[in-house]
């Protein structure tokens, strides 16, 4: 679970494994037994990805599908207006 959504995030974000392995201060290698599930990332690298990519540790661990986003230094105008238009994303997705 965790390989296949570290991997969605990365190419999601447009990264190839060198980019993020120097994002992380990791070896590309790192990233794909990762991705490839041979070794999990100890407990503050986890924290690190979760804070790269805005999700919690139980998203990347399959453990809940909701994601976060990071909203520290926005007014909470602001942030009152990106849920606004998350709420009408889904509401889209529900019409469709």
């Amino acid at each position: 679970m965790f390989e296949e959504i570290l991997k969605d995030l990365r190419l999601n974000r447009g990264l190839n494994q060198v980019e993020l392995a120097k994002e992380l201060f990791v070896t590309k290698q790192t990233v794909s037994n990762w991705e490839n599930g041979y070794l999990m990332p100890s407990v503050d690298l986890l924290i690190q990805i979760a804070k790269f990519f805005s999700v919690s540790t139980d998203y990347l661990l399959g453990l809940d599908d909701r994601r976060y986003l990071e909203t520290t230094g926005l007014t909470d105008k602001q942030v009152t207006h990106i849920q606004m238009i998350i709420e009408d994303i889904l509401e889209e997705k529900e019409e469709k």
